[in-house]
């Protein structure tokens, strides 16, 4: 199996509808995430992530952003997948799969 390269890239992640955005791994330890469709979701920002190697090719990847929102990725790059998990405040958690595409 051969190790796909995560950090440096950016990847499109497509929960269907209007959940689609941008991550650009910067380092294991920093991303931006923007929206590309779905304005109301905020703007792009820089955060401090963590990446747990689950297995070669799959992630988990978690962070807290300005808002207190906490997020948290399985990201398979092998088979293009994701899921998360998105507490925005103390009423709502999201639970989202989808697709994870790389952007050339």
């Amino acid at each position: 199996m051969q190790k796909i390269q995560v950090i440096g890239q950016k990847f499109k992640v497509n929960f269907g509808g209007e959940f689609v955005f941008q991550l650009d791994f910067h380092s294991d330890t920093q991303m931006t995430y923007a929206p590309i469709l779905g304005a109301g979701f905020g703007e792009p920002a820089t955060v401090k992530i963590t990446m747990v190697e689950i297995r070669p090719n799959v992630y988990m990847v978690y962070w807290k952003e300005k808002s207190n929102t906490t997020v948290v990725h399985v990201e398979d790059f092998e088979n293009g997948v994701v899921h998360t998990n998105i507490t925005v405040d103390q009423d709502t958690f999201l639970n989202l799969s989808g697709t994870l595409t790389a952007i050339e």
